[in-house]
């Protein structure tokens, strides 16, 4: 375990630790691919009726809080990491490790084209916030300055949506707006929360991040890179057990 690194949570005396952050995405992000994976393709048998709808619908809501929370820890790691470029590599060597599992989870197919993981969008995002970075530490003039920034972000959220990536170009924004606000934690936490409205229940992420004291918790660095595509090769192992592929 870390010691405090002098961030105060907003809400709650002690907080919680970027692991219980984590973990509480991990969670929220499984839920919501046993709906997406395993119920939803239930649905298409009309024998199933209303409550099978209504479970469905559940855990597509309670997985909204997933990809908030992994934006915010991207943008965390960010500011943290020492080699910028190995977290880059990182992600995009998890995004092809995960895009398999992926396209049989959600398409059925071994590769599918039309449809990528989220990897892959927290690669372009993390690639668009090195960028502004690096601009911002130029000692350039602001009138330079911001047409590179709107550039940069409107590349990215362009690759998002040409690549078709997991939340596309919605998603390199949400991510940019939380690293815009990453040293006000009372601004990010509302800009995030307002920049989810289109996913109402995914507002709901910033009160665990309101929480959060700073602590990195217990060591988990890969948990989630490896749980990503296991986790989803699982739940298409079950469907296909039950006959749903």
């Amino acid at each position: 375990m870390e010691k405090e690194n002098g961030i105060k949570p907003l809400i709650g005396q002690k907080g919680i630790s970027g692991s219980t952050i984590k973990m509480i995405a991990i969670i929220s992000m499984f839920i919501d691919h046993v709906g997406a994976v395993v119920v939803e393709r239930m649905l298409y048998f009309p024998q199933q009726g209303k409550r099978l709808w209504t479970l469905y619908m559940i855990l597509r809501s309670i997985g909204r809080l997933g990809f908030p929370i992994f934006c915010f820890l991207l943008v965390t790691g960010f500011m943290h990491t020492r080699n910028v470029w190995k977290y880059a590599l990182r992600l995009g060597l998890f995004a092809l490790l995960s895009e398999v599992p992926f396209d049989l989870a959600f398409s059925d197919s071994w590769m599918y084209m039309g449809y990528q993981n989220v990897f892959f969008t927290l690669l372009i995002g993390l690639l668009v916030m090195i960028f502004l970075d690096r601009v911002g530490k130029r000692k350039w003039h602001i009138a330079l300055k911001l047409p590179l920034w709107l550039a940069g972000i409107a590349a990215g959220m362009y690759a998002a949506e040409f690549l078709k990536t997991d939340y596309g170009a919605l998603g390199v924004m949400c991510i940019v707006t939380i690293f815009i606000f990453r040293r006000q934690r009372l601004a990010q936490v509302i800009a995030g929360a307002v920049v989810f409205l289109w996913e109402i229940p995914a507002s709901l992420a910033f009160l665990p991040v309101a929480a959060y004291n700073g602590k990195r918790g217990w060591r988990m660095k890969y948990v989630f890179y490896a749980f990503y595509p296991c986790h989803l090769l699982v739940l298409y192992g079950i469907a296909w057990m039950l006959n749903l592929t």
